[in-house]
C-alpha cells in the first residue's frame, strides 16, 4: 500500500513534506518549490490536501492546494495518484494547475497555467 505521509522530491528538485495525514484522508504539510514564477529565492509554502480512503488494496487518488503567499501571488492544485512499484518504490504521478492574480477580467485568460 502507498503511504503519502513523508518527503517527496520531484523531477525539479522540488520536496514536499506530508507531516500530518489523518484518518479521515485529510492531510497537511509544506512544499518547497525550485522553480518560481518570480525567479526570486523559494520559501516553504503550507499545503493542504485529501486522500480517497481505498482499504487495504489499491492505490489512493489524492488532491492539494499549495498557497504560494510569501514570494507570489498565486495558488497551485495539484491532482495524483499513488503508486508502488514491483521493487517497493512509491511514485505520486500528478498533474497540476497554477492561479496567478491579475489585476482585471479583461486579463484572466492569461492567470492559468
Amino acid at each position: 500500500q502507498c503511504q503519502l505521509n513523508g518527503l517527496w522530491r520531484n523531477d525539479q528538485d522540488s520536496l514536499m513534506e506530508i507531516s500530518v495525514l489523518r484518518d479521515n484522508g485529510d492531510f497537511q504539510g509544506q512544499y518547497l518549490t525550485r522553480v518560481t514564477l518570480s525567479g526570486g529565492c523559494a520559501q516553504v509554502s503550507p499545503l493542504r490536501g485529501a486522500q480517497q480512503q481505498l482499504g487495504e488494496e489499491g492505490w489512493p487518488t489524492f488532491a492539494f492546494t499549495v498557497r504560494w503567499d510569501k514570494f507570489s501571488n498565486a495558488t497551485t492544485a495539484f491532482v495524483g495518484q499513488c503508486f508502488v512499484d514491483a521493487g517497493g518504490k512509491e511514485t505520486l504521478s500528478t498533474m497540476w494547475l497554477l492561479r496567478e492574480a491579475v489585476g482585471s477580467l479583461e486579463e484572466d485568460w492569461k492567470a492559468t497555467r
